[in-house]
């Protein structure tokens, strides 16, 4: 089995972006079965069902989320309608949502769910013990993500090692900068610190450019809209064996908009 790990969709640019890449790769064969991250997916800034159902529809399997979970007005009363999107597990007890889901492959069932950090980002519960309580909420025998939303490299390269041999794999998101560490560790899991981002190339992290330079030159706030141009769709391919859990490769890939 070969999963595909999409990094951050942001905006439109990022939706038509990811739906030409699934498609296609899907009817090849290339990949069968897609884990999206899509927090970004609504304006930059949020999601909302109908894009979900936009995403699923393309060949998304399971969505995650992160800090901006919420982005979107109403968005707290729709997710309870879709048990394929999970928010941050260690968002505060009690808020709509799934923290771990489910899904159905044409090679057998998998599994994934999300945690946000506590370095450098709003305050949340320990994500090392909640990710624990999260996983016993999911079969022991199928092949289960980790997506990882976090700010500091140090926290994501700490959640690979403590999961390290207990999930398929641990995948970054939240920065939009692929990283070059894509690797198996010493116990088994998949590990990559970043995967990037799925969107317009010429950016600043999905943004318009001036608006981001006027407030980094000036400290004067800005509004800051998803570029247009270009798009790119980052993220990494984990190879599974039939049976197993554990995987036996990643590789990052990224995928231009010029060849799709």
């Amino acid at each position: 089995m070969r999963i595909l790990l999409v990094g951050d969709i942001v905006g439109s640019p990022g939706r038509d972006m990811f739906c030409r890449v699934a498609r296609r790769l899907l009817a090849t064969g290339e990949v069968h079965a897609i884990i999206a991250n899509a927090e970004n997916a609504a304006a930059g800034n949020g999601i909302t069902l109908a894009i979900a159902k936009t995403l699923f529809d393309a060949g998304a399997t399971l969505i995650t989320l992160g800090d901006h979970t919420w982005g979107q007005r109403g968005f707290d009363t729709e997710i309870a309608l879709e048990k394929r999107i999970v928010r941050p597990a260690n968002f505060p007890e009690g808020v709509p949502g799934a923290v771990a889901a489910m899904a159905e492959t044409p090679l057998g069932p998998i599994g994934v769910i999300s945690v946000v950090g506590q370095v450098f980002m709003a305050p949340a519960e320990n994500p090392f013990r909640v990710a624990d309580r999260a996983l016993k909420s999911l079969p022991a025998n199928i092949p289960v993500f980790v997506d990882v939303h976090m700010e500091a490299t140090s926290e994501k390269i700490a959640m690979g090692y403590w999961l390290d041999g207990r999930v398929s794999a641990v995948f970054g998101t939240h920065t939009h900068v692929q990283t070059s560490d894509a690797a198996l560790l010493e116990r088994g899991t998949a590990y990559i610190t970043d995967i990037g981002m799925t969107g317009p190339r010429n950016s600043v992290i999905g943004r318009q450019i001036e608006p981001v330079l006027k407030k980094f030159t000036t400290g004067i706030p800005a509004r800051f809209e998803v570029a247009p141009g270009p798009s790119k769709l980052e993220g990494a391919i984990v190879e599974i064996p039939s049976g197993s859990r554990l995987p036996t490769s990643i590789r990052a890939v990224r995928y231009l908009s010029e060849d799709f």
